[in-house]
């Protein structure tokens, strides 16, 4: 029977005989999964998981509790260690703290023999031939050429947020956003705001205009902060000095080319409902940050409190803050200001004298982060196109390198500008013994961006 839905190109059927194409000429060539080895397209649905740390093994169990047809079939990372660690907590009840999953039900969704599991930079390689779904949750830095390579075979997508770390990279995930357009792939990226209820009934009433024109928007991500892994842990951890590469590759977090500072790791969600409500994006943007707690060395050369006006096309602004500082007040939270109104937080709007005008009930929503998967799922075993978030996804992280940009440089930073740059972060090649794209100086310490000096465009 044909699954095809008006307008939603090829079928599940259709698509998978197409991978399956792909699969056996990977087999012919010995790649080590033979083609016997498939389950037959018409019952499975085979995933691949790059990036194996700890969203990629909850995003994996989500993609696995998502639809019956489900299969992980192969993973990478750069490191072999959080590729075990991963699979083991998809597949041990003792290791596993996933609550709120059937464990038994993952488990046994999991068929990832040792022989399609792939670590180093290059892994991402081996695994997309092999599946029909691709789950990238790697470092963002990494998230363009992934992604490409994905699209480029055909695959159906979902992706972390943010997409990118500067604005080379964001040009190539909008490059590859048309073409997955074109082949009709779906692709959901990570903001899962966009597929929790609450946020969906409030920004609807918003733009039906229960406030009326919106004015100003407020978003925070104020909080303490995340974990840090320092390098004397790791090397005793390893039981060897690691290269340069390797350590900031084990903590990430804290180094540009790899995380984007975390306005864009973090902040890009409430950043994204800004722009969702607003209908757009920001055309410029000026603001401050710095670093006055998390100073250490293994803080490497991220701000810890950034501080930005956004201003849009219609002239309206969107306040930002966000902060990783201990002790202080924190939220995670949107509101917006309208002529008729306000809606001081996600779910409730009031008028402009104070009544309640809505308040979502909605006690027993969905988690947003399962509806990413059940929804793309069931548009894959529907055979239709649905999802298309990259280029969305895109903007809203180039949004949040535009708060980065103006924070860092202390100046006001055009998005045309901005978008337009040719200023790349990342390294000129991956490999364990090559150079990051920064470097400690004899005190081990990295430069930090600094307002006034800083080259940001």
């Amino acid at each position: 029977m044909d699954t095809r839905k008006p307008g939603s190109g090829m079928s599940r059927r259709d698509f998978v005989r197409s991978t399956a194409a792909v699969v056996g000429g990977a087999a012919a060539l010995g790649n080590p999964l033979k083609a016997s080895a498939y389950y037959t397209t018409d019952e499975v649905i085979r995933v691949g998981l790059v990036g194996c740390g700890g969203r990629g093994t909850g995003a994996a169990a989500q993609a696995l509790s998502a639809h019956p047809a489900v299969r992980l079939v192969a993973m990478a990372d750069a490191f072999p260690d959080r590729i075990e660690e991963c699979h083991r907590n998809l597949t041990d009840p003792a290791a596993s703290d996933y609550t709120g999953f059937d464990t038994s039900t993952i488990m046994a969704r999991v068929d990832v023999p040792p022989e399609r599991r792939f670590a180093g930079f290059e892994g991402y390689l081996q695994v997309i031939p092999l599946v029909d779904v691709v789950i990238l949750t790697t470092p963002p830095g990494f998230r363009p050429i992934h992604f490409e390579a994905a699209v480029r075979a055909n695959k159906h997508v979902f992706m972390e947020k943010p997409v990118a770390t500067d604005a080379p990279g964001i040009r190539r995930v909008l490059a590859a956003a048309e073409e997955a357009k074109a082949k009709q792939l779906n692709v959901v990226v990570g903001l899962q705001r966009r597929y929790d209820i609450q946020y969906r009934d409030w920004v609807e009433k918003l733009h039906a205009g229960m406030i009326g024109d919106i004015l100003l928007a407020r978003v925070y991500w104020d909080s303490a902060g995340v974990w840090v892994r320092d390098r004397a842990t790791l090397e005793q951890e390893a039981g060897r000095t690691l290269t340069e590469m390797e350590y900031q590759m084990r903590n990430w977090y804290y180094f540009n080319w790899l995380c984007g500072d975390h306005i864009c790791e973090q902040h890009i969600h409430n950043l994204d409902v800004g722009n969702w409500v607003m209908q757009g994006y920001p055309v410029r943007a000026q603001g401050k940050g710095g670093r006055q707690v998390r100073t250490g060395i293994d803080h490497g050369q991220i701000y810890d409190h950034f501080v930005i006006e956004y201003e849009y096309a219609n002239g309206s602004r969107m306040m930002s803050s966000c902060r990783h500082q201990e002790g202080c007040w924190n939220a995670v939270t949107e509101g917006f200001h309208g002529t008729n109104g306000t809606a001081p937080m996600p779910g409730r709007i009031l008028s402009s004298s104070g009544n309640t005008l809505f308040q979502h009930r909605g006690k027993d929503d969905p988690n947003p982060y399962q509806v990413e998967h059940d929804e793309l799922f069931d548009a894959i075993m529907n055979g239709e196109y649905r999802y298309a978030d990259a280029e969305r996804g895109a903007y809203a992280t180039m949004t949040s390198i535009l708060g980065r940009m103006a924070a860092y440089s202390g100046n006001m930073v055009e998005w045309d500008e901005a978008i337009a740059s040719d200023l790349s972060i990342m390294p000129e090649r991956y490999a364990w013994d090559a150079d990051p794209p920064v470097l400690p100086d004899e005190h081990g310490r990295y430069p930090i961006p600094m307002p006034g000096q800083t080259k940001v465009l």
